[in-house]
């Protein structure tokens, strides 16, 4: 997630990031570490369709249906659809399987609770983060999401603080959160989705387009999975 060009603050964000360095090192000595060892990382990341495009895939239908079996966002991904997508993304993305699975899992749920299709979810995180929980970006942007501290203080407090963004699945309640309050914002999908890229005044950004071809991989993914057990 990019900077917004308006948004200037006089906050003393080198002490905020020392701070943040911190406790990232030391949620990482205790325990998280394990989740990072087990992952084979990528490098984090350097039409016109009404919201409800965006919480009416089948996908998303399917999870509305299958929602009491979801009971905890760190279950390993439980349904047929659900495990082919964290093969299809652990392959993709060099990321260990296990470690997707708990993305997966976790995307589907905050997409559940926000009411937003967890296809897009995944397609912002691969688009952001390439699914590295320790992403960090130039302008402090963190995590799977790619949430920038400062310009969602009221969202992050609601999760515990910046500390949150440094566990995955936080991160991406948090970032599911930030989506949807977008996408209303924007008022249809690709405003929406140019708005959480920090882009939204660069009519020429492919940041959008981007997210879509992804989220559009998933979907022909699923199709065929369905296909097949038919």
């Amino acid at each position: 997630m990019k900077a917004p060009r308006n948004a200037l603050e006089s906050r003393n964000d080198a002490g905020q990031s020392l701070a943040l360095r911190g406790r990232r090192t030391a949620i990482l000595g205790a325990g998280f570490a394990a989740l990072v060892g087990s992952l084979l990382v990528a490098a984090p990341h350097g039409r016109d369709a009404r919201i409800d495009a965006a919480t009416t895939s089948p996908a998303f239908e399917d999870f509305l249906a299958a929602a009491p079996s979801q009971a905890s966002p760190r279950a390993e991904p439980a349904d047929r659809e659900q495990r082919a997508l964290t093969e299809f993304l652990s392959r993709r993305f060099r990321v260990a399987d296990d470690a997707v699975g708990t993305f997966v899992a976790a995307a589907f749920r905050a997409a559940g609770e926000q009411r937003v299709d967890p296809l897009l979810v995944l397609a912002v995180m691969a688009v952001e983060s390439r699914f590295n929980p320790v992403a960090e970006s130039s302008m402090g942007a963190l995590g799977l999401m790619q949430v920038i501290p400062k310009y969602h203080r009221d969202r992050i407090a609601e999760h515990g603080g910046d500390a949150a963004l440094l566990d995955p699945v936080r991160n991406i309640q948090i970032g599911t959160q930030i989506l949807r309050d977008y996408l209303r914002k924007g008022g249809d999908l690709e405003s929406g989705l140019q708005l959480y890229g920090g882009v939204a005044d660069e009519p020429s950004s492919p940041y959008a387009g981007k997210v879509l071809t992804e989220r559009s991989r998933l979907e022909q993914l699923l199709a065929r999975q369905r296909r097949a057990g038919a």
